[in-house]
This record gives C-alpha cells, sequence and structure tokens, in this order.
C-alpha cells in the first residue's frame, strides 16, 4: 500500500501550452447549437429514464412506488406486503426543510355537516422511547345540522396506512411524525391529514386531550354512569393506585381516574377492537351527563371560563364561538340519531413489518369492508359535502325557526317593519317583544340551534356580520328559536318599502 501511493505521489500531469481560441464564426455557432440540443437531450433523457424507474411495476424493485405513479396506493387501498417474513421500509429521517404547505382552518357557518378527528395521546416528550405522542385513540365524529344526525367512528392505532410524505407505517405515528419533522401545523395537521385520506372524508377539526385535563372534567362533572357488561380489572394512573376490580354487570361510577383506565384498558379478549368499544360508551355516557338538565345550562354559562381553565390540556382548532354552536346543536340530537361504529377484526387483515428496525404488528385495512362502514355512519352525500347545499332562502325556510323581533333601536316601529320584510322572505316572525334596551348594534340571540335561519340573517341579509352580534343561550322554556333585537345599525339597510 505504501509504494502504491508514493508512485501515486510521483505521477506529474502536463497540461498543454500555448492553447488558442479560435474566433467565433459560422463553425463555433454551429458547435454550440449541437452542445446545447445534446445537453438538451440528455436532460430529457434522464428525466424520461428517472420517471420509468420509479413507475416501474414489469419485475419487482426495492422501495415504494410515489404517489404520483399511475396505480400508486391512495385512500383505503390495502398496502403490498410480502408473505412469510412480511417487512416494510421504515419511515425515512426527519426532514429538515417544509414539505406541505401551510394548513389552514375553515370558520363553520353554522349549517354545514361538520366532521372532528378526536386524538388521546400517551403523553411524555417526543424526544423520549416508545413513541410518547402517538395517538393511541383515534375516533372520527360527524354531525349533521341539517338532519339533526351524527356519527363516530373508531379507527385502531396499529392501521397500516399511508402518512403523507413518509410512506406506510402504523397510523398513529402521524402525529408524531409531523411534531417531529416541525412541519407547518405539526403534529394535528398531519394527523388529520392521514385520517381523512384513509377514511376518504374531509375533516374540519381535531381535538387531542391529555390524560390529566380528561380526569378533571370528568371529576368537574362528578363521574359517569356506564352500564358495564364484563369483568374488567382497571390499571389506574399514577404511582400507588391499586387495580380496581369492575364487575358485571349493571350501571357502574366512574370516577376520573377509573373512566381513563376504563378508556385505555385493553387487555381483554378483543383487545384493541373492545378499548374502542368501551370508549365509545364512555363518550355517549359523558354526552348524557353533560346534556342532562343539572348541568347543561351550568356549563354553558360557563364556557369562556372552562375553555381557558382546560385551555393547557387540550388542543384545538375549534374556537370557542364554534365549539358553543357545536354544543347547542348535538343537545338537541336524540340518542337514537347518533350511529356507532368501529373497524373490528373482520374488516383487516393481521401482519407483521418491521419499522424502524424493530418487528412491528400491524392491520392492513380490508378496503371494500371498511368503506361499508364508513358510508353507513357518514350518510350519503353528507361526508363529501363540507359544505351545506341549495339556496340560503329555501334552507332558511326548511329549518322552520320561530322568530321574535324586539326593536333596541331610536327608529319608531322599525320592529314591525322588519318583521314585514322577514315575513317576505318566508322567515315565521310569530312574535313582537318588549325592547331590551337602546343598542346601535343588532342582537340574535339563539335560544334553540336553528342555524340556517341564523345563516340566512348573516348573508344574504347582512344583519349579522361579527360574532358579537350572535348570542347562544339555549333554552327550550322560550315560546321562540330566535330573538332579533333591532339596533340602529339595520335603519339604514332595511329595503325601501318596509
Amino acid at each position: 500500500m505504501d509504494k502504491f501511493f508514493a508512485r501515486l505521489r510521483n505521477i506529474r500531469i502536463k497540461f498543454p501550452r500555448n492553447v488558442r481560441f479560435s474566433s467565433p464564426g459560422k463553425t463555433g455557432v454551429r458547435r454550440i447549437v449541437f452542445w446545447g440540443v445534446a445537453v438538451a437531450l440528455g436532460i430529457a433523457l434522464f428525466v424520461f429514464m428517472q420517471g420509468l424507474t420509479a413507475c416501474w411495476q414489469l419485475t419487482a424493485l426495492p422501495g415504494m412506488r410515489p404517489a404520483s405513479c399511475p396505480g400508486a396506493p391512495s385512500a383505503l387501498e390495502t398496502p403490498s406486503v410480502s408473505n412469510g417474513s412480511t417487512a416494510a421500509a421504515p419511515l425515512p429521517p426527519t426532514p429538515e426543510a417544509v414539505t406541505v404547505p401551510e394548513v389552514t382552518y375553515p370558520q363553520w357557518d353554522g349549517g354545514s355537516r361538520i366532521n372532528v378527528v378526536f386524538f388521546g395521546l400517551r403523553g411524555g416528550d417526543i424526544s423520549e422511547g416508545d413513541c410518547p405522542q402517538c395517538t393511541d385513540t383515534i375516533i372520527v365524529f360527524t354531525v349533521d345540522p341539517v338532519t339533526k344526525s351524527a356519527g363516530m367512528i373508531s379507527v385502531p392505532r396499529d392501521m397500516f396506512v399511508n402518512i403523507p410524505g413518509f410512506g406506510y407505517s402504523r397510523i398513529n405515528t402521524a402525529w408524531t411524525s409531523g411534531e417531529g419533522a416541525k412541519l407547518p401545523g405539526g403534529g394535528p395537521a398531519l394527523a388529520m391529514k392521514t385520517v381523512s385520506q384513509f377514511l376518504g372524508v374531509p375533516i374540519q377539526y381535531y381535538v387531542q386531550v391529555d390524560f390529566d385535563t380528561f380526569t378533571s372534567f370528568i371529576d368537574l362533572i362528578h363521574g359517569v354512569d356506564i352500564y358495564n357488561d364484563e369483568n374488567l380489572l382497571l390499571d389506574r394512573l399514577g404511582s400507588g393506585n391499586d387495580k380496581v376490580k369492575l364487575t358485571c354487570c349493571g350501571i357502574r361510577h366512574l370516577t376520573g381516574k377509573m373512566a381513563l383506565a376504563y378508556a385505555r384498558g385493553r387487555h381483554t379478549k378483543d383487545g384493541d377492537v373492545d378499548r374502542s368499544r368501551r370508549q365509545q360508551k364512555l363518550i355517549l355516557a359523558i354526552r348524557d351527563k353533560v346534556l342532562s338538565p343539572q348541568y347543561f345550562p351550568t356549563l354553558m354559562a360557563q364556557a369562556p371560563q372552562l375553555y381557558n381553565l382546560f385551555s393547557a390540556g387540550v388542543k384545538t382548532n375549534i374556537s370557542l364561538d364554534d365549539a358553543i354552536k357545536l354544543a347547542a346543536l348535538v343537545k338537541d340530537i336524540p340518542l337514537k340519531k347518533i350511529k356507532q361504529g368501529l373497524i373490528d377484526d373482520h374488516m383487516v387483515n393481521f401482519g407483521n413489518v418491521t419499522l424502524g428496525g424493530q418487528n412491528a404488528s400491524i392491520l392492513m385495512p380490508i378496503p371494500d369492508k371498511i368503506r361499508e362502514l364508513r358510508d353507513t355512519i357518514f350518510t350519503t352525500g353528507g361526508a363529501t359535502s363540507p359544505i351545506a347545499q341549495g339556496q340560503p332562502q329555501k334552507l332558511m325556510q326548511n329549518d322552520g325557526a320561530r322568530v321574535r323581533v324586539v326593536n333596541d333601536s331610536s327608529v319608531p316601529d322599525l320592529d314591525s317593519r322588519t318583521g314585514n320584510f322577514l315575513l317576505a322572505q318566508g322567515m315565521k316572525v310569530t312574535e313582537r317583544g318588549a325592547p331590551t334596551g337602546a343598542s346601535n348594534q343588532t342582537v340574535v340571540v339563539l335560544y334553540a340551534p336553528k342555524l340556517y335561519a341564523l345563516r340566512f340573517l348573516i348573508n344574504p341579509l347582512g344583519m349579522i356580520t361579527t360574532n358579537s352580534q350572535i348570542v347562544f343561550k339555549p333554552d327550550p322554556s322560550q315560546s321562540v328559536d330566535m330573538e332579533i333585537r333591532i339596533g340602529n345599525d339595520w335603519a339604514s339597510k332595511l329595503p325601501a318599502g318596509y
């Protein structure tokens, strides 16, 4: 080896001297054109071969085809995993550069179907091992104001799906990947996009609650009652807490820590499927408690304080105003119109892959069966229609809101003239109320979730221009669904002739 380097040092490279460059002429121009064409052809050939090899299908090649290739995996498509020693490529290294556009969250118009995904995280710092920020609970909720119906579907944490920008992995790693890569919108945005792509439905909102906030809220409403139909051994979180037996069968009262243990437990016959079923049962129990006459008026009145109290433990892109509107709507949805579904063992195939150099158990979706479940929960047309369809006036009329008009302006008979105008639009004006106090601004008070009527006042009438002009005050004892308190701002907007 020493002799090789010695010879290498003795090598002398001689460069030609007195090189002359001819002046540009016809021959020089031809050469320039020739080499320009040659370079262009070379680049085109390189791009063509790159695309050909990336999307090659005639023989087996390692790796995964890009999403741009024909037949590349898409939403609800079963990934290809080899038989026997099933293996998958590990997630790529954390990218340094931004690879997805900034996420913008829509504002709910109050009348459109919305889909909300709930994430339950293990907690802990992302730098710790064992995936501390994996979303081990994933439940998608849908609410339709038109039909006054709702639904929810649970997605298993080990579902093997395509995470945009990262390739195939367990669905519960999407949040961690988004946070670790510092993508725009972080973990929530990537997790929302992953779940939306997997189910094939749009998702507008997300809610993520940590364990401490969940237990605190359950204790705030003095626990919940569920009908338990199995013998369970609940492992409460925290040091020094002994396991608690939950016997079959009957109504059982759960405190905050017991409710958390009930939702997290999966050491039963059907594992995660049983856990998803219990989580949905717990959600309905919380709904019953929160919407009871004993608690709902108090919670609604304290909504701003509660929103601030729990903000540290709750991550969401739902504004307080939209949360109150949603609560008012859900209150009037009967239990029989809330559909429940979960992806169970009959809708998946079991497999094993290698992720990050370690063996991992996965669930491979059976697309047709999951589509059938999805279409059952998300009614035909609703799941793919985030914005309510139809003319605002027709939707308002179908809403059938009973309206009381109050004159809080300085213009005499403005309430009577406004009432006649609204009647001409098809709105059911049934009462005139006593003034509540002089005001320059029109205010609408909603006693019931007649959201299409509210939407009509906002657009096209333009009677309401800011959220501060809308007051949600659920009150089933009222003889009307909505009260319009006319201010001085409406006097100049009322069309001539009224």
